[in-house]
């Protein structure tokens, strides 16, 4: 299996497990100038920006510690240009990290990770 192929398998998982929990999936590999952003929800009337992050094991680190300064930079300035885009005003918003370890079959949701 193709490491491109594997990371769109573990967005479909981040997204299962995300409607599962009562999210609704508004865009999933959103792309601008800026960058991407892997999955962006609403949940009560919060718009959550959300990058997938997954790895077989932990021996090199948790999943989550592969978002990097300059990867929240892209993130937060992508999620400034969706929100002009789609013309939100107003709205909530949150950025979170769906960590997924596939050795242990383990999902970790880390909720508002960051902040602007």
């Amino acid at each position: 299996m193709y490491k491109e192929n594997k990371g769109y398998q573990f967005e479909i998982v981040a997204q299962k497990y995300l409607k599962a929990h009562g999210y609704v999936i508004l865009e999933v590999n959103f792309m601008c100038r800026f960058g991407e952003i892997d999955i962006i929800a609403l949940k009560d009337n919060v718009l959550i920006f959300v990058e997938v992050k997954a790895r077989k094991n932990t021996d090199f680190g948790y999943p989550r510690e592969y978002v990097t300064q300059a990867k929240i930079r892209k993130i937060i300035s992508t999620a400034k240009y969706f929100l002009l885009k789609k013309q939100y005003d107003n709205v909530n918003c949150r950025f979170d990290v769906i960590e997924i370890i596939y050795d242990r079959k383990t999902i970790n949701h880390l909720e508002n990770v960051f902040e602007v």
